[in-house]
């Protein structure tokens, strides 16, 4: 480090050392740092110009997006009320702490330089109650500003969101007058897109809207913790975050539920535009099957009539072949009938053996 003492060690999550006659601590939490410095306040005036040596002049330079900056002044309690000069009046808030044992004021507006001014009165806390009071409101500020990331988030979807819904109004409408099976599954297609573009913004803003409840418990608890009571005629820390934290909070579960609403929705429609896709290619492809059915058929029944006439020719030419032979035999002297005693006899015998040939070699052919 500048000042030239050791850092924190590897791993560590929490650093303390002196700097700018005070102490400076680092925290690390689970998505943001924090870094606060204890020094001296100047006595003759509140909020007055902070010493030279302060840590977060000019030359410091954040690791990431600086979200929150407080300052706390820790005085003693006065008669007058000459402080609420030093705070916005329309967003002021008085409050007792610990049972009246201290009173904070703020208007958690940014001042000139950027910061939420905090002014904690101690009447009869003891150092160590002090000190937990000052660390549960620096988190309360804290861990207000990081709840309401959320609404950011909530608010740049709901444009997207609109466009969801609308689209799937009209994709739903065409789905009524949809009867070809190619514009049902154009139709699917968009659905599946549309579906898929969804699950993408709820995917991403899932953590952001969990860790902004968790925030905002946080805050609830720790003002809880803190025992606030109203200062009279005033407004108190617990009323003036209801009025700020909780709409923005409901509108994260407002964003939240209509992203769960669509997804079912789409679901739905998914479902059944995909089953009378499914109806549709059943349909043609039983159309196909009993067309290829006839086809199969009809080339049976030719097959088989090729076979007769196949049977048929070759029988006659075999025949003739007998007939040659027998006439061959009786010019020949030979103790045989006439060519057409032995034609005849021939003629069914060769039939029947042909038939019986050609039989076996489709049924040799359909075995394989």
């Amino acid at each position: 480090m500048s000042r030239g003492v050791p850092g924190p060690a590897s791993g560590n999550r929490h650093h303390t050392l002196t700097f700018g006659g005070g102490t400076l601590s680092w925290e690390q939490h689970a998505e943001f740092t924090t870094y606060t410095w204890d020094g001296s306040a100047r006595p003759d005036q509140l909020f007055g110009q902070l010493a030279a040596t302060h840590p977060f002049g000019a030359a410091f330079r954040a690791p990431g997006d600086l979200l929150v900056a407080v300052r706390l002044e820790l005085r003693e309690p006065v008669e007058n009320e000459d402080w609420r000069s030093q705070f916005d009046e329309s967003s002021l808030t008085v409050s007792n702490l610990e049972d009246g044992a201290a009173t904070v004021v703020t208007d958690f507006r940014q001042d000139g330089d950027g910061l939420t001014r905090m002014l904690l009165f101690n009447r009869s806390l003891s150092g160590v109650q002090c000190g937990a009071v000052v660390q549960r409101l620096l988190e309360v500020e804290t861990y207000r500003t990081l709840a309401m990331l959320g609404l950011f988030e909530a608010t740049g979807l709901q444009p997207e969101i609109r466009r969801f819904e609308i689209e799937l109004a009209e994709m739903t409408g065409q789905m009524k007058d949809a009867a070809a099976l190619g514009t049902n599954q154009e139709l699917l297609d968009k659905l599946s897109a549309l579906a898929a573009a969804l699950e993408a913004g709820a995917t991403a803003s899932a953590f952001r809207f969990g860790a902004s409840r968790a925030y905002a418990e946080i805050v609830k608890a720790r003002l809880e913790t803190l025992r606030e009571e109203a200062a009279p005629g005033d407004l108190s820390l617990a009323s003036f975050l209801a009025r700020r934290l909780a709409p923005a909070m409901r509108t994260c579960q407002a964003i939240e539920d209509r992203q769960a609403m669509l997804s079912r929705k789409l679901a739905r429609a998914t479902t059944l535009l995909r089953t009378r896709v499914d109806v549709e290619l059943e349909q043609q492809n039983r159309s196909l099957l009993q067309s290829m059915n006839r086809r199969a058929r009809l080339q049976l029944r030719l097959q088989q009539t090729v076979e007769g006439l196949s049977v048929a020719a070759v029988s006659y030419y075999v025949v003739g072949l007998i007939s040659y032979l027998a006439k061959a035999a009786k010019d020949a002297g030979l103790p045989v009938p006439s060519a057409n005693i032995t034609t005849g006899l021939a003629v069914p015998l060769v039939v029947l053996l042909i038939w019986w040939v050609v039989r076996r070699i489709r049924k040799h052919h359909g075995e394989h």
